[in-house]
């Protein structure tokens, strides 16, 4: 896959096992962070989003305003830590039966699943210990 030029809908699509997603202030600047202290590369960077390649490794960066209709964004504090911005996205789990059973292990739903226009139904459960886990399919 050329991750410079891949659109969208496709690059969600192709996604696979666990994904990562960060949630920053300024996506140029993690992206040179990034390439700077560890050598990563990353590619379509703009102001609001970047796919960062890390060995065989693939994982995103979005800028906080792109998740204005997003769950999480109300749990994001205004300083640091930002752990509350990690998703652990799990592409090849059922968003909806993963919803049905959260509750019963003692799970929130902080959005039920919902068809994304990046090609992904998916669904945000927040487990006990606070991390987002987000069961996703392809559309």
């Amino acid at each position: 896959m050329d991750y410079e030029t891949v659109k969208a809908g496709d690059f969600g699509k192709a996604l696979r096992g666990i994904g990562l997603n960060l949630l920053v202030r300024d996506v140029p600047a993690q992206c040179a962070f990034l390439r700077e202290v560890f050598g990563m590369a990353c590619h379509q960077v703009t102001n609001d989003f970047a796919i960062v390649t890390y060995g065989a490794q693939v994982f995103q960066i979005h800028a906080d305003g792109t998740y204005h209709a997003n769950p999480l964004l109300g749990l994001l504090p205004e300083s640091p830590p930002r752990g509350a911005g990690i998703e652990i996205r799990l592409y090849e789990s059922d968003p909806d039966k993963a919803a049905a059973r959260a509750e019963t292990a003692g799970a929130t739903l902080l959005q039920a699943p919902t068809d994304k226009p990046h090609g992904l139904r998916e669904a945000y459960i927040l487990c006990q210990n606070g991390y987002a886990w987000v069961p996703s399919r392809p559309l």
